[in-house]
Parts: structure tokens; C-alpha cells; sequence
């Protein structure tokens, strides 16, 4: 079983490494990674010292393109393909099918992972991936049980790969759409479905809290009520010396016992 890790900069790419990781996987520092946040991501130099510092010591580097591209900007997504091939990187993780078949075509050799963000749940899915695009492993949505991922890895059409930690989301990856109606601003391309700039916290008499998305009500709760969704930050908080997690402990998404898959 492979350890996969997400690694924002260098440094990161470095401590996963460091520390038992058996790959990680970045993003340039644009649209084609849905992590495109201030301050993360790779310059090209660093990708490349990153990627030569993991081969040395015998660990992978994956890119994840796994956004969906515009109909007038699949240019920039298809330029990422060439620029990540020229990095001699040992996978794509992608989502979108324009960019996966471009790479295939272009890149026959070049290793296709299937993003969390096509929302891939069953072996028809699985199997049509596999079979059109030669894709050599499919990352899982979070929001599938421990069971459903024992079915999809029973039968093996591709080796699968799940989160083993986190938080759980109220959507499925890759099927969130209506936030980018309220904020003008995609999910998909923008690596969030509630930019912090547009979320809006009030606290009312009685303490009575509500929380807006652009100036549309998303959730109102009472001073003994827990916070709804999103949060200020889904860490951690302490309170009273007492440490707790706003929404759940990351171990609520714990798959490690999928060992076997």
C-alpha cells in the first residue's frame, strides 16, 4: 500500500518525503489544480527540484490538472499536459474528459490517474475510464462509506485510491456547482466553494449567529448550537484548555482498515 501525500511548496514536498510518503502530488501555480490557493503551489524550478529531490530517493511526484477547463481556455490546460510530460513527473491526476483524452493521445506514456473531482463511483465508471483512457488508478470521493469502497475494490478494475484522513464536505467532489451562482466565482477553478472573502459572520442580540455567502443567508444557529457549514477554519480550536474540531475529528474519515484494497 502506497502513502500518498499533498505537498503546497517545496519545503512540504520535502518533509512528506522525509517522512515515509511514497509519493506526493502538487500543482502549478494556476487554474489546472483545484488547490489554487495565495502563497501554495509550484514555480517551475521548484517543481523541478522537487521532482529531482523525490527520484533520488526513489519516491514519486504526481500533478494534479484535475479542474475543469472553460470551452475558450482548454489551451492553458492542454499547455500544463505538455509542460508536465517535459517534467518527466510519474502521473497526472486529472478529471476533465477533453484533458484526459488530449494526454492520451499525445502522451500514451505518460501514467493517467483519474481525479476525486470526476466523481467516479461505480465499475461501469471505472471500467469506461480504464478502457478509454488507460487510466492506472481512481481517487474515490470522500463521501463514499468504508462498504461502498470494499465493493469498488473487490472487483479491482483499477487500482483505487481513497483519503485517509480529513474533513468530510457536504458535497461530492466534482458535482459542486451552485456556489459559483452565488459568488461569481468557480469551485472548481478557484479551490473552494465558500471564498473566504465573500463569507460574512454576524453575531445578532441573544447570540444568535448568522453566516452569509455574498450576502445570501447560508445558515443561522443559536449561541448553544454548533457552527454550521463552512466554518471560520476546519482546524482546530481550543476552548477552556480543552482541544476540539469545529466540525468533526479528522478520524471520522479514517480509512486505514482498507488495508486489503
Amino acid at each position: 500500500m502506497d502513502l500518498i501525500c499533498p505537498a503546497g511548496n517545496l519545503p512540504a514536498l520535502k518533509t512528506a518525503v522525509d517522512h515515509g510518503a511514497s509519493a506526493v502530488y502538487v500543482g502549478f501555480r494556476d487554474q489546472t489544480n483545484a488547490r489554487a490557493f495565495a502563497g501554495l503551489n509550484f514555480s517551475e524550478d521548484d517543481l523541478r527540484q522537487g521532482i529531482g529531490y523525490a527520484h533520488a530517493r526513489k519516491r514519486k511526484v504526481y500533478i494534479a490538472l484535475n479542474t475543469y477547463p472553460s470551452p475558450a481556455h482548454i489551451g492553458a490546460w492542454q499547455k500544463a499536459v505538455d509542460r508536465a510530460a517535459d517534467l518527466d513527473v510519474d502521473a497526472i491526476i486529472c478529471a476533465d474528459l477533453g484533458v484526459l483524452d488530449y494526454a492520451t493521445r499525445q502522451y500514451p506514456n505518460l501514467p493517467r490517474h483519474l481525479s476525486v473531482q470526476a466523481s467516479a463511483t461505480t465499475h461501469a465508471a471505472l471500467r469506461y475510464y480504464r478502457e478509454r483512457f488507460g487510466i492506472a488508478r481512481a481517487v474515490m470521493p470522500r463521501v463514499l462509506s468504508l462498504q461502498q469502497i470494499e465493493r469498488l475494490c473487490e472487483r479491482q478494475v483499477v487500482p483505487i485510491e481513497v483519503f485517509a484522513f480529513g474533513s468530510l464536505c457536504i458535497m461530492v467532489e466534482g458535482r459542486c456547482q451552485l456556489s459559483s451562482y452565488v459568488t461569481g466565482v468557480s469551485p472548481n477553478r478557484h479551490g473552494v466553494c465558500s471564498p473566504a472573502k465573500f463569507v460574512r459572520w454576524d453575531e445578532e442580540p441573544g447570540g444568535v449567529r448568522s453566516v452569509h455567502l455574498n450576502d445570501v443567508l447560508i445558515d443561522r444557529y443559536q449561541a448553544h448550537e454548533p457552527a454550521g457549514y463552512p466554518t471560520v477554519c476546519k482546524g482546530r480550536y481550543e476552548v477552556g484548555g480543552e482541544i476540539f474540531h469545529a466540525l468533526e475529528e479528522p478520524t471520522s474519515l479514517n480509512t486505514l482498515q482498507l488495508c486489503r484494497c
